[in-house]
């Protein structure tokens, strides 16, 4: 007896948890249903011209990142801190970049040396061109007299006043005379060449100057951005990295969120977004600040709709589009209030479809200034 009524019992108790649950999805549907009846009663309820959406504070976030890799060496801010453009957030270990700056600094030292020692060169080499020229000129000047003494002994030999033996011996220093020329044009040629290369020198030697010099400026740029700065003033969001981790080229530190930009996205249909003019007076009305009416413009509406509409279409289904609208807060009244922005608070937007559109009650008060 006892095991049939236990078995009972047990039914009865699977049969009351189906239905519980089945109570408590009902509910669900029915508030959301409810809730989806509000919101059409609360828009039927606008006057005509102004149409509204729900939608969250957004703002832009900012990656704060490494340009090299390297070692994180300090975080100077928390999560949630308020930061100014311009202001120190972290550091990068620059130990290895410092000591390539130093060796890029060794390197144009030696490179100045170089040019110096190549100017040098330069002046050798024409000195020595010089010297050339002037064996040159003497060649050509002994040869001259070569040439005389040559013509002489060869009339006197003609007349067997001198000898054979000397004509011969002219001869061939008249002989000797040409291809001693000949060498020493030469060798100016050679002191030309060596002129060119020498200044080829000096100009090789002053690249490598200008060479050193763009690596230095370029090590001292790596290691004027491994001080990691913030771009704009904002909030900090979260760190992603910790100090003495080691990150590689573009790995994220912190993440900000921009306050001078913050806006409100939101939806709405074909017939409301055709009528939207960028520009149109917004305001928007927080869930956790329903008091407050905070004013704003339309600065985007999106050109497609939020999901990718069929080729072919009915009129109804083309009114049943959504597009995407942001509403801009003023940058001016974000800073005078930037303590109290937050973002992702959800809210209303209320806008103007046309500049004459009369404001509904609820939303005439005094604007937050």
């Amino acid at each position: 007896m006892a095991k049939p009524f236990q078995s009972s019992l047990e039914s009865a108790r699977a049969f009351a948890k189906g239905k519980e649950r089945w109570l408590l999805v009902a509910l669900a549907v029915a508030l959301a249903g409810g809730v989806l009846a509000w919101q059409r009663l609360a828009s039927s309820a606008l006057p005509a011209g102004i149409a509204s959406g729900n939608g969250r504070i957004e703002a832009v976030d900012i990656d704060i990142a490494t340009k090299t890799a390297g070692r994180l060496k300090e975080i100077l801010v928390g999560e949630g801190e308020f930061v100014r453009a311009g202001q120190v957030l972290a550091s990068m270990d620059t130990l290895v970049l410092e000591a390539q700056k130093r060796e890029a600094e060794a390197q144009l030292k030696r490179a100045v040396i170089g040019v110096e020692s190549a100017k040098a060169q330069v002046v050798q080499r024409k000195a020595e061109h010089q010297a050339a020229v002037a064996v040159v000129a003497q060649r050509k000047a002994e040869q001259a007299a070569n040439v005389s003494r040559f013509a002489r002994s060869d009339e006197l030999a003609s007349k067997q006043i001198t000898s054979q033996q000397v004509l011969d011996d002219n001869r061939a220093k008249m002989e000797s005379g040409k291809a001693a020329i000949l060498a020493a044009e030469a060798q100016v040629a050679a002191a030309q060449a060596a002129i060119s290369a020498a200044e080829s020198a000096v100009i090789n030697a002053e690249a490598a100057i200008e060479a050193a010099k763009a690596t230095i400026e370029r090590l001292q740029a790596d290691i004027d951005d491994s001080t990691l700065k913030s771009p704009r003033d904002g909030r900090v969001q979260y760190r992603v990295a910790q100090p003495g981790e080691v990150l590689a080229a573009g790995g994220r530190v912190l993440n900000l969120v921009d306050l001078g930009e913050v806006h409100m996205t939101f939806f709405l249909p074909t017939a409301q977004a055709g009528r939207l003019a960028i520009g149109s007076e917004v305001r928007l009305v927080l869930d956790a600040a329903p008091q407050l009416i905070i004013p704003a413009r339309v600065s985007f509406v999106a050109d497609v709709a939020q999901f990718t509409p069929k080729s072919v279409e009915t009129t109804e289904e083309r009114l049943k589009l959504m597009f995407r609208v942001k509403a801009q807060i003023p940058p001016e009244l974000l800073r005078k209030h930037i303590q109290q922005v937050k973002t992702g608070l959800p809210g209303m937007a209320y806008v103007q479809l046309q500049p004459d559109a009369t404001w509904p009650t609820s939303l005439k008060g005094t604007l937050v200034q």
